[in-house]
């Protein structure tokens, strides 16, 4: 037997995988392929501090190698998740961990606030890839500045483990993950969608409802896979790397290139199973390669 178990932040996960927001809804659509505790947590769908009812159809579409999404946060509101949904699921996992989403930072905060009165819950994720409408539409993940800002406030009302999922639509990530790092964040999540967009021929118009929508699957992995092995290299808190994981080799790449625990997103649409899959592989791999821990290969590239 090899030991998975990882630490972020106050969290001890008994393996590295987890699951990527907005691919797992609740965590219940998965449970009739799945014993969910048998992740090392699973992060739920965007959550945001008032009811959303996300972006006009079609907000999907199919690409070579991947995915478009244009889904736009479609949630009930925070408020509906503590009273209703979080009852259901709290259970059913060590480690469920919400994504919080918001337009302001003052949204931010009073989202974070209200789950961290919940005392069960011990971590969330904050999307900092959200458009600041204050700041003209520009995601708070792009700029260094705006990063660190609502990291910032939200760690003062937040005392569980923080983790900041960046974009990776920018020109240098390291710099925004050492601005999340210096504010507070426990621990940084990478990569987010990258910006694509779809036309179809006939009618001659884009794809999506919003012409662009954020690019996933297995298309955007050499690009996430470089984005973290920079960004581990940058600051000293765990990297949770994602983008294109389709099984246990991607997996162990990642874990290579730094990351100390995965995410599986997209995949999960393909085969529910898939994060199971990359479990038992990961183990397999470190039992045949002859590692005692999945920390002793974690960044040794």
């Amino acid at each position: 037997m090899v030991d998975l178990s990882v630490k972020i932040g106050s969290l001890n996960l008994k393996n590295p995988v987890m699951t990527a927001s907005g691919t797992f809804g609740y965590g219940e659509e998965y449970s009739d392929f799945f014993d969910l505790s048998r992740l090392g947590a699973y992060v739920i769908k965007g959550t945001t501090l008032h009811h959303r009812e996300g972006n006009p159809y079609p907000r999907m579409a199919e690409t070579p190698s991947g995915m478009l999404n244009a889904v736009g946060l479609q949630n009930k509101g925070v408020d509906y998740f503590l009273s209703t949904i979080y009852p259901r699921i709290k259970d059913s996992g060590r480690y469920v961990i919400p994504n919080v989403s918001g337009s302001t930072i003052e949204e931010y905060v009073e989202c974070s606030e209200k789950i961290a009165a919940e005392p069960s819950i011990q971590s969330i994720e904050l999307n900092i890839s959200c458009p600041n409408v204050k700041q003209g539409g520009m995601a708070f993940g792009t700029c260094a500045c705006s990063a660190g800002e609502v990291v910032k406030a939200v760690r003062r009302v937040f005392p569980g483990t923080l983790i900041v999922k960046l974009s990776p639509n920018v020109t240098d990530i390291t710099e925004i993950a050492r601005a999340a790092e210096a504010e507070g964040a426990d621990s940084v999540s990478l990569i987010n969608t990258l910006l694509g967009m779809a036309v179809n021929v006939k009618t001659r118009r884009p794809v999506l409802s919003t012409v662009t929508g954020g690019l996933s699957g297995p298309a955007v992995k050499p690009v996430a896979l470089r984005m973290v092995w920079q960004t581990a290299k940058a600051v000293k808190i765990p990297v949770i790397g994602m983008g294109g994981i389709s099984n246990w080799q991607d997996a162990v790449e990642f874990l290579l290139a730094g990351a100390t625990a995965i995410q599986v997103g997209t995949a999960s649409f393909i085969d529910p199973c898939t994060p199971i899959h990359v479990i038992e592989g990961i183990e397999s791999y470190l039992e045949k390669e002859g590692f005692k821990s999945v920390q002793e290969i974690i960044g040794i590239i």
